[in-house]
């Protein structure tokens, strides 16, 4: 027998087959192990989770000392589900109210709590490439915004925030306080000149005798529109959302499925754009408070008060996202219909066309109409829609089949966009990304009038 060895066996075609041949076996029968994947930091697996809109950008959170520090951890992971890199800066006043620790756990981050000769406000807020994109007070008490307007620089909180002030980093305040402490003339003149250079307040809320800290929602928004572009600066925008009632007796009303979930998604970002926004609504989903509404019930109600903010606000531009009642009862019964009757008739008769009365009052406003449809096919709907827009005399038609109740009530949708020789269609997303679009064509649209 011939050596394992030798020159012979390691040239053997066959032994040198062979051994290939079983390794591959081996390795067949003997798998590696993939470990699963883990999150890179599990205090951050919430970022985005909600929207993408800050996603590469980041947010100093300072705190000060009031008692609605408490709510910021809350701020901060809401901050975060929209993609934002959150650091928290506190006040020693703030720490006897809410823990360093708290905060760590919501951004995910080490707190900046004393200013060491690591130049802590220098590696947030300095002028080099890694500096944060937004500076937010919230909460801001009377005492720190009257040191931020004088430059007096004694606390982490004020120190980063004369940072930003000095090198061109958006300033968010977020007061509060009790309410006689807010109204005092010298912090009303300090809360005048932060405004003359450009800090943007946000709140507060006048409520039981106190300045209430703005909500979670409206700081989160007010973030937002700090990134969002400006195209709509100075705009006048009227938007109705949600659907009407007609009643056929004092209790019993005719509507439909409509939840107002785009045209508050319109409103939003409009006013995100900077636009001035009036929002009417027959029901569904309820604005924030920031946003300027006026809640309606019957189709003849929302004409009225769409004409009367039309005219008053001298709107530049009307988006009618509202799904009002085309029909309404002849006449509606003064009391409650017995049950007992058995069968009724009801004579219908059409409501007022809210379109058509703005178009005739407006020739040269700029009008978006909505236009929902049953059409069985996409070319079907294209054709509603042409028809739709050379009757009403729009500027852009959004439409979209909402057989089997699609659109309605849902987060999502599809549509079809018209504008003059401009077709868009949209696949299924968010309602917030349709808005997106819209407002990108009615911004277009509005620039180009004022040339």
């Amino acid at each position: 027998m011939r050596p394992k060895d030798t020159p012979t066996s390691r040239c053997d075609p066959l032994v040198f087959l062979g051994g290939r041949i079983a390794r591959i076996l081996h390795t067949i029968q003997q798998p590696k192990f993939v470990k699963e994947r883990e999150p890179a930091d599990p205090l951050k697996d919430i970022k985005s989770s909600r929207g993408r809109e800050l996603e590469g950008r980041t947010v100093i959170l300072c705190v000060t000392g009031s008692v609605a520090s408490i709510e910021v951890p809350s701020l901060a992971r809401e901050l975060m589900r929209h993609g934002a890199e959150v650091n928290a800066v506190m006040s020693e006043a703030a720490e006897k109210l809410v823990r360093p620790e708290t905060l760590e756990w919501a951004t995910g981050n080490p707190v900046v709590r004393r200013l060491t000769g690591k130049t802590e406000h220098v590696r947030l807020a300095g002028k080099w490439k890694g500096k944060a994109d937004l500076v937010l007070i919230a909460p801001c008490t009377a005492n720190t915004m009257s040191k931020v307007a004088v430059g007096i620089d004694d606390t982490p909180v004020t120190t980063i925030a004369s940072m930003a002030l000095g090198g061109g980093i958006p300033l968010v305040i977020c007061p509060a306080a009790h309410e006689p402490m807010y109204k005092n003339p010298a912090v009303v003149s300090n809360m005048q000149k932060l405004m003359e250079r450009g800090v943007d307040f946000v709140g507060p809320r006048i409520e039981e005798g106190k300045a209430k800290m703005a909500s979670i929602d409206e700081i989160v928004q007010a973030v937002l529109r700090s990134f969002t572009r400006k195209d709509m600066q100075g705009k006048r925008v009227v938007v109705t959302g949600g659907p009407t009632v007609e009643f056929i007796d004092p209790v019993r009303v005719i509507t439909n499925l409509s939840s107002g979930k785009m045209g508050l998604a319109l409103a939003m970002e409009a006013w995100r754009r900077g636009a001035e926004v009036s929002y009417i609504f027959g029901g569904g989903l309820h604005p924030p408070d920031f946003i300027r509404s006026r809640r309606v019930l019957t189709t003849k109600d929302m004409l009225d008060a769409v004409l009367s903010e039309i005219k008053a606000s001298e709107a530049d531009a009307f988006i009618s996202a509202a799904a009002p009642g085309d029909l309404a009862p002849m006449t509606p019964a003064e009391n409650k219909i017995p049950t007992q009757e058995g069968e009724i008739d009801l004579k219908l008769k059409p409501t007022p066309k809210i379109i058509d009365n703005v178009r005739k009052r407006w020739p040269k406003l700029c009008i978006v109409a909505f236009k929902a449809e049953t059409a069985p096919s996409q070319g079907d709907l294209k054709q509603a829609a042409k028809r739709f827009m050379h009757h009403a005399g729009a500027d852009l038609v959004v439409a979209n089949d909402v057989s089997n109740g699609k659109g309605f009530g849902a987060d999502t949708n599809s549509v079809l966009i018209l504008g003059g020789r401009t077709t868009r269609k949209l696949s299924e997303r968010p309602k917030e990304q349709i808005a997106k679009v819209i407002l990108d064509m009615v911004a277009a649209r509005l620039k180009k009038n004022t040339r």
